[in-house]
């Protein structure tokens, strides 16, 4: 045998024990574990080759750096959440840094803080071993201006591998990182081509790839609500699945344009090849019939290449800016049933101050979805508003199997008719409560007709019909 291919299997053995050693999931190109769109319904998710529908409430983006994670992964698992966010940033006060730093704090990019990154490794390990499916955002915006640049590790003032002049960035991004004027995001050789700044960019993601590459619950997501150039997010595609080879990985971007009907998120749409998943987070700043009306657009437009749509962030909480525009505590729980009742792979409430987080809400809603899965499960069911009789704005939506079942979703109250022609039998009708996730009644009723359901409370409910 060559040396040089010796060393390469020799390498290889160790890499795998290592991540046996660790707990974690080793790819087999031939196994159809790992998380991906599933085989015989490509809009949703299968993890270790079953469908499963992705529920998640979490206190944190960047859920790596919570203190109580373990005991926070445990509530998640508890009320039936499968489901997590994590950036990868590291700005907040109390966070660790991905790099280490010498005695005068400055920091040095070419040397990791372990701790940083063993942080990252018990997330991947416990999500793992509690069959939580983790999106990572690799990159945040947020991390990069206003004050949180003053103290980030790359800026040159505060490591010692690079000045100003040579890596292109300033003192101050005083803007909100919305204005997208921060030459960080436009190092790649279709942009600005700066390669002192992405060696270091580089660095970062392979360190990031090499820790969760070895696991199959991992989605990847490039950036965290961007308005950056479409250049940027297809270098870093490239890069990614070129680093993961063999290994398949589910990856997207997310776009910042709250009207997701724009050019912007069509540069997802239209890529299929590119990114195997959408999230449509954004679209939860829109109230009412428009968040299902968007939503709809994108599941119409993405038909000829079905995917899953995930929104791993549902804006909405009393303590929300954007009370004002009903952003709200109510607003959060509908668009988490609009979602999933319109086909949504995957919803998770965003952290406070503005989305609920793990709070009662939030837990009551996955509870109850995942009672409605003992009944029916979502992906067996299709967008029915054509059912819906006598129908007001945002009274009620509708997802059926037509002829055996039906879910019939009430934000408040409601009193509307229910086309049951296609079902030539009786059927089960089961009322669901959405602020408790308590069973309200089950009766007996007859199909081939219509029917009039009456939501029997204000709060937020839910009708099942099963056929006998």
């Amino acid at each position: 045998m060559k040396p040089s291919l010796y060393c390469g299997c020799l390498l290889l053995l160790l890499w795998t024990a290592a991540c046996r050693q660790e707990g974690s999931e080793v790819h087999d190109p031939k196994s159809d574990g790992s998380i991906r769109p599933w085989s015989e319904n490509p809009a949703y998710w299968e993890y270790k080759g079953k469908p499963v529908l992705l529920l998640g409430a979490t206190d944190n983006d960047n859920l790596f750096q919570q203190h109580n994670l373990k005991s926070h992964l445990d509530s998640l698992q508890a009320i039936g959440g499968n489901y997590i966010r994590n950036t990868m940033s590291d700005r907040d006060p109390g966070n660790l840094r991905a790099f280490a730093a010498d005695a005068n704090g400055k920091y040095d990019l070419n040397s990791w803080n372990e701790a940083y990154w063993s942080q990252f490794d018990s997330l991947l390990r416990w999500t793992a071993q509690r069959d939580i499916i983790v999106q990572i955002e690799i990159w945040d915006r947020f991390d990069h201006s206003r004050q949180e640049w003053l103290s980030d590790p790359y800026h040159p003032a505060n490591n010692i591998n690079y000045g100003y002049e040579e890596s292109r960035l300033d003192s101050l991004f005083p803007k909100h990182p919305g204005a997208n004027e921060q030459p960080f995001f436009y190092t790649v050789p279709a942009l600005d081509d700066n390669p002192v700044m992405l060696k270091y960019q580089q660095s970062f993601v392979r360190k990031v790839l090499q820790h969760s590459l070895p696991y199959g619950h991992v989605l990847y997501c490039i950036d965290n609500e961007t308005k950056g150039e479409d250049e940027w997010a297809i270098y870093w595609a490239e890069f990614i699945k070129e680093e993961a080879g063999d290994k398949a990985t589910m990856l997207t971007q997310m776009w910042d344009d709250w009207d997701i009907k724009s050019d912007m998120h069509k540069r997802t749409l239209d890529h299929p090849e590119r990114y195997e998943y959408i999230d449509m987070s954004q679209n939860s700043h829109n109230t009412g019939q428009l968040n299902w009306d968007n939503a709809r657009y994108i599941f119409n437009y993405i038909q000829p290449n079905p995917r899953p749509v995930n929104s791993t962030k549902i804006y909405g909480n009393t303590t929300s800016s954007w009370t004002g525009r009903g952003i709200d505590d109510k607003h959060a729980v509908e668009t988490f049933f609009r979602n999933i009742t319109g086909g949504f792979a995957a919803s998770r409430f965003h952290r406070p101050p503005s989305g609920l987080g793990l709070s009662t809400p939030a837990i009551n809603a996955i509870k109850t979805l995942r009672k409605v899965e003992e009944k029916m499960k979502l992906w067996e069911l299709v967008p029915r508003m054509d059912l819906l009789l006598e129908r007001d704005e945002n009274e009620g939506y509708c997802a059926a199997k037509t002829g055996e079942k039906y879910l019939v979703y009430f934000p408040k109250s409601g009193d509307l008719l229910l086309d049951l022609g296609a079902m030539n039998s009786g059927a089960t009708l089961h009322w669901l409560s959405v602020s408790d996730g308590d069973w309200l009644s089950s009766t007996e009723i007859s199909g081939g007709d219509k029917f009039r359901l009456v939501s029997p409370v204000s709060t937020g409910s839910i009708a099942l019909l099963l056929k006998k």
